[in-house]
């Protein structure tokens, strides 16, 4: 038995992105999304648009995220507003509600260098090394390695 692969001729970007594929339908939700949230940020208070993220549509209710419980609250007394705005845009008539959620954004952790120092020895036995050897990338190599315990030594 034998497994031959299919062979998929390429498609033009145009007919991926078009909307008539997976990938079509994901970029279409994927810029609808954007223009809610767009709308909504452009006709909220700055403090409160800057925290504010539409995270999806599904099942009539839009999904709002923001990273802080007191930004939530706020958006859940402006619930109603919030309601009105969104059925201004066409494809967001059929939004019945919302669905909040706080995920708080945690700053990248940069992780701890480490730096390692080669003893003066160590660097000795490594040119030692480079000198016995007959290839010249590996010859280069060590002593280049050598040097550096060199330069702080």
């Amino acid at each position: 038995m034998s497994i031959k692969a299919k062979r998929f001729r390429a498609q033009p970007m145009t007919r991926l992105l078009d909307g008539r594929g997976e990938l079509g339908s994901l970029m279409r939700m994927a810029r609808l999304i954007e223009r809610a949230q767009q709308h909504l940020r452009d006709n909220l208070p700055a403090e409160v648009a800057a925290h504010l993220h539409v995270g999806g549509f599904r099942d009539g209710r839009l999904t709002l995220i923001t990273d802080r419980a007191t930004w939530l609250t706020r958006l859940r007394y402006e619930q109603s507003r919030l309601l009105e705005l969104l059925h201004q845009l066409s494809g967001f008539e059929a939004v019945t509600g919302f669905t909040f959620k706080v995920r708080p954004v945690r700053p990248v952790k940069v992780p701890l260098r480490q730096v390692r120092h080669l003893p003066a020895r160590a660097a000795d036995e490594l040119s030692s090394c480079a000198e016995d050897v007959s290839d010249p990338r590996l010859k280069a190599a060590l002593q280049r390695l050598a040097a550096h315990a060199e330069r702080e030594a």
